[in-house]
């Protein structure tokens, strides 16, 4: 049986660009500077951990030789493993942007060649004829922000006066992205997502990668919280994607977690949605189960970036990591002879880098498996190579883009 299971750890990236200056990020790291962090903290605030950064397995997949090969530099205080086991190695992104879009679908075999749209970072985001086609077309009575903000302030700022007015949440970031925040009772969720829906078009003329509903809940600034009915409305992929590739072989692509949103649901045969990484990792597990021959477990744990990244919360970061990291001998057990499971990133997100945006990383790529050697596979020109390993190891035609490393 040849199954494959592609695991993304939204946005841990392993420093080492190439063309990180470009993009205001030269010496990010996020592998690194968490790693420096755990090692000169005794313990965090809130007492989740303690000590060094410990990944034993990831370490044992390669992780402390992909960092050295990516940055330059091991992470500090992480303990060598007694022995490594599976390919291992780190990739440049060619796509322009540091996005999701952009990283998920240069590893499925495209890279994105084209400039995505973005809106400007001094004053307001959005132009007063588009927030004037917005409240018409939304039927709302004005919006609110109006800037570029991170998630979790921007409700804490205009929260109360969302509920009390109606007005939804809009704003963006460093992405191109329009973002939606908006109260799923007072407001409702299914009203909120046919408000992105009709912002979606409204954007499109203006290239803008995605329109992200951010439904919460809570009565007051204290007891506001985001929700997992998060939901992202994407462009679709340029060119056909590894997923449908897959899909036109009559191959099952199982996505968990946001892949079904980022691809626009093309090429993918059944969305899996879960919230939280803990309930993600229990989401592809299952999905392993009923895998079959030829098909693709598709995951992203986006945690990561969304908790712990963008809100630079260095210690939370850590925590997930050894979280996630201590689940890994549960896929290593619900795997077959034939299978392969690569671990992965789409971009860095630094949570000690200036701001809260993502970070121009390379991504690290571990790959085990069966029957699958130990091989450092060095510095990859493209993730589009991860799409392409998984197409040969999968017997489908591979694209233009990405060279395997099978």
């Amino acid at each position: 049986m040849a199954r494959a299971f592609l695991l993304v750890l939204d946005s841990f990236g392993v420093g080492g660009a190439p063309d990180a200056e470009q993009y205001g990020d030269l010496g990010s790291n996020t592998l690194g500077h968490i790693a420096e962090f755990c090692a000169a903290s005794a313990a965090d605030r809130e007492g989740l951990r303690s000590g060094p950064l410990k990944l034993p397995n990831m370490s044992a997949l390669g992780l402390l030789n992909i960092a050295q090969l990516s940055s330059g530099e091991t992470p500090a205080g992480m303990e060598q493993p007694e022995r490594i086991y599976g390919v291992h190695g780190c990739a440049n992104e060619v796509s322009k942007g540091k996005d999701t879009p952009s990283g998920h679908w240069e590893i499925a075999g495209t890279p994105v060649r084209f400039d995505w749209g973005y809106f400007p970072s001094e004053g307001d985001a959005f132009s007063p004829e588009l927030v004037e086609a917005i409240c018409e077309q939304g039927e709302v009575p004005g919006i609110l922000g109006n800037c570029h903000a991170s998630g979790t302030d921007i409700i804490a700022r205009f929260g109360p006066e969302h509920i009390r007015t109606g007005k939804p949440i809009c704003y963006t970031s460093s992405d191109s992205v329009f973002q939606i925040a908006a109260h799923e009772e007072h407001f409702g969720l299914e009203r909120l997502i046919a408000f992105c829906q009709t912002v979606r078009k409204l954007v499109d003329p203006l290239n803008i990668g995605r329109v992200i509903a951010r439904p919460f809940t809570g009565e007051t600034v204290a007891t506001f919280e985001r929700t997992g009915n998060r939901r992202d409305f994407s462009v679709l992929p340029p060119e056909p994607t590894l997923l449908d590739r897959l899909v036109e072989m009559d191959r099952k692509v199982l996505a968990i977690g946001k892949i079904g949103d980022i691809y626009a649901h093309q090429g993918v045969t059944r969305v899996i949605k879960a919230n939280g990484n803990e309930a993600l990792m229990d989401a592809t597990l299952q999905a392993m189960d009923e895998a079959e021959n030829g098909d693709l477990v598709f995951s992203n744990f986006v945690d990561f970036d969304m908790n712990y990244g963008h809100r630079r919360d260095v210690a939370g970061y850590a925590a997930a990591l050894e979280a996630f990291d201590a689940r890994l001998p549960e896929i290593h057990r619900k795997m077959q002879p034939g299978d392969i499971a690569i671990l992965t990133a789409d971009h860095g997100c630094d949570p000690t880098w200036r701001g809260t945006d993502h970070t121009r990383e390379r991504v690290p790529i571990m790959a085990f498996g069966p029957g699958i050697r130990e091989r450092n596979i060095g510095i990859r020109s493209s993730f589009a190579d991860i799409g392409e390993s998984i197409a040969t190891h999968l017997g489908i035609p591979t694209g233009r883009y990405g060279r395997s490393f099978l």
